[in-house]
């Protein structure tokens, strides 16, 4: 009885395993497509193709290694960089409170810290999505596809940007700003606060580098005073019920 539930077991975890990989292979070419431009900004930043590999590796997130960059350009301190990085990454701390609640009980805390590793917006999606309850291993199927393209994306964009000129090195960083702006418009067209929310950073953004006092502050303190504070207010003013929550 014991060799045929582990017989079960064993099946499942390398279907679960499969459905991951098959799962993960679009996630994984569009993390590729991102991460070279993230390989740009990388380059911009100083970093070289092993370095941005590593940091791509360790933070598969856009809005946090961005972030990072920006900071490495400026030359901003260790605590400017981690508490910004922090801060843009907050909400995976969200998605794996959720993700948590559809393992089982009994799952031990390796496999926990396993997959929330590389908890992604895209993983995040897929993973909520299964029926019953979260086999760990389809996790490890798409993380196994999604993060080497997303750190291998990382180190050929900055390798090519070793390679290319200063001037196409330029053009390409600006594909980085398309992917945001593929992210803000979607939400700005069925929210408008969202919309209104944007352009007061965008203002603030700007103020803050003329404003007695704040102006003499670095670049990253003041993007991290600016995030903490706007998006304090937005949840104060327009809190979002339950009943919003995407389903």
């Amino acid at each position: 009885m014991r060799n045929s539930e582990y017989s079960i077991t064993l099946q499942e975890n390398k279907k679960a395993f499969r459905d991951g990989l098959r799962d993960g292979l679009p996630i994984g070419l569009g993390y590729f497509a991102v991460s070279f431009s993230l390989g740009i900004m990388a380059k911009r930043a100083g970093l070289n193709p092993f370095q941005g590999f590593l940091a791509s590796l360790l933070c598969n997130a856009s809005a946090g290694e961005y972030a990072g960059f920006s900071l490495i350009m400026v030359q901003a301190s260790y605590i400017e960089v981690a508490i910004m990085t922090f801060i843009a990454n907050a909400r995976y701390l969200l998605m794996s409170c959720a993700l948590s609640q559809k393992m089982k009980p009994s799952l031990s805390l390796v496999h926990r810290l396993a997959v929330g590793y590389d908890v992604t917006d895209e993983i995040f999606a897929i993973s909520i999505g299964r029926k019953g309850w979260l086999n760990p291993n389809y996790n490890y199927g798409a993380i196994a596809i999604a993060a080497p393209c997303w750190s291998i994306g990382t180190a050929v964009g900055c390798l090519a940007g070793n390679l290319m000129p200063l001037r196409l090195v330029s053009a390409f960083s600006v594909a980085l700003y398309g992917m945001f702006l593929a992210i803000i418009i979607p939400p700005v067209r069925k929210d408008k606060v969202i919309g209104v929310i944007i352009a007061v950073c965008f203002a603030g953004s700007f103020l803050a580098g003329y404003l007695p006092g704040i102006s003499k502050l670095s670049s990253g303190t003041r993007t991290i005073l600016l995030t903490v504070v706007i998006s304090s207010v937005a949840a104060i003013l327009f809190p979002r019920g339950q009943e919003e929550q995407p389903s």
